[in-house]
């Protein structure tokens, strides 16, 4: 009997504290970078990578002006910066990524030499795109954690108008790199995702696959796919998805499963998230389950999260990780776990729509799950 109520005291603790049965909780929001007047945006346009408790994260750096769509101020300069945390996401510092010059601009790309190994311990690959609507994709190499850079790269063309790529890969081995693009349509503007792959060490890329059909109507877009290794040969990625026709427009996130490497892909029925468009950051946890974050841009406007525990084929409800945003422009998150299993998401955010745009990250809790051993 006194077993049973010392069980039954320890089942309630861990009920009261959210971590039973792989219920999360919000730890705690922290700010990134924030600064009167200026415009912090975009993570998941600039990438993150961590190393234990050291994380990095790119975002887009300029001016707060209040108009129609974002915030930024189209006619002052922007530019990229990083933020490195070295206590797991609670302290930040901003630093000017390597690869910019004095005047904040980027050299013109040239041919990898390839063979970077992408095993080492302090590896990092930064993809970056001219324009959301236009031009081509580059790349960076970086073996020592971000301080420095190798590059700019060119990536291939694919047979498109424009290659419009953000950083988001999966590590195969010590030359191989599997890589979630966007391309143009063929008939030009944004896009359709595809999967693309290097096994020389980034020297050359070979297209393997578009991940799903194109738009149906030119107004409509299939953008930003984010992707995770679920097996050797299973791949699981969410796209951002758009569609506008009759003058409705439907802003939504939507998964697809490939279960011969890329090969091909095919659409799965959950979880179609209708969040008002803002793309979805996943990565593997260290007990298995795969961890889906996203903005919503519906009121209440926010950050929310998902758990899978089987290799995505069912999800957890919507994680309220916050939701007093003061309007639509905010997300784009990329998100990273930690030394102790707490997981740290960056976004970009505003409490009130006549206020700066800045970067913040939640720092949570996933709870104790009963993922799959990989």
């Amino acid at each position: 009997m006194r077993v049973w109520i010392v069980a039954s005291v320890v089942l309630g603790m861990l009920l009261a504290s959210g971590l039973a049965y792989g219920q999360p909780r919000p730890i705690k929001n922290v700010i990134v970078y924030k600064e009167e007047g200026r415009f912090g945006g975009w993570p998941a346009n600039n990438g993150i990578w961590s190393w234990d408790n050291e994380i990095v994260v790119g975002f887009t750096l300029g001016y707060f002006k209040l108009k129609p769509g974002h915030a930024i101020d189209p006619d002052k300069p922007s530019v990229r910066r990083l933020a490195r945390s070295f206590d797991g996401g609670e302290t930040w510092t901003i630093e000017v990524p390597s690869y910019l010059d004095a005047e904040g601009k980027e050299k013109e790309p040239t041919d990898c030499p390839g063979g970077f190994d992408f095993t080492g311990p302090g590896f990092a690959l930064l993809v970056r795109m001219q324009g959301s609507n236009r031009g081509f994709s580059r790349f960076y190499c970086s073996t020592d954690r971000c301080k420095t850079w190798h590059g700019p790269y060119k990536l291939p063309n694919f047979g498109r108008a424009g290659i419009l790529a953000r950083t988001n890969y999966i590590v195969d081995g010590k030359h191989e790199i599997t890589a979630f693009m966007t391309a143009t349509k063929a008939a030009g503007g944004e896009g359709r995702p595809f999967c693309t792959r290097t096994t020389d060490g980034g020297k050359t890329w070979q297209f393997v696959s578009w991940i799903g059909p194109e738009p149906s109507t030119q107004a409509g877009y299939a953008i930003m796919p984010s992707g995770v290794r679920l097996s050797p040969t299973e791949l699981f990625a969410m796209v951002r998805r758009k569609e506008a026709q009759d003058r409705r427009r439907e802003f939504w996130i939507e998964p697809f499963l490939s279960q011969d490497n890329g090969a091909s892909w095919r659409l799965l029925a959950e979880p179609r998230i209708n969040n008002g468009g803002n793309p979805a950051s996943m990565i593997v946890l260290k007990d298995g389950r795969i961890a889906l974050t996203y903005g919503y841009r519906r009121p209440p406007y926010g950050i929310r999260a998902r758990l899978s525990s089987d290799n995505c084929r069912t999800w957890s409800d919507d994680i309220i990780l916050r939701k007093d945003g003061g309007n639509w422009d905010l997300g784009y998150p990329r998100t990273v776990q930690r030394a102790d299993g707490k997981i740290v998401t960056v976004y970009y955010f505003n409490e009130a729509a006549d206020k700066e745009r800045y970067i913040a990250a939640t720092i949570w809790d996933p709870g104790v799950g009963s993922g799959m051993a990989r």
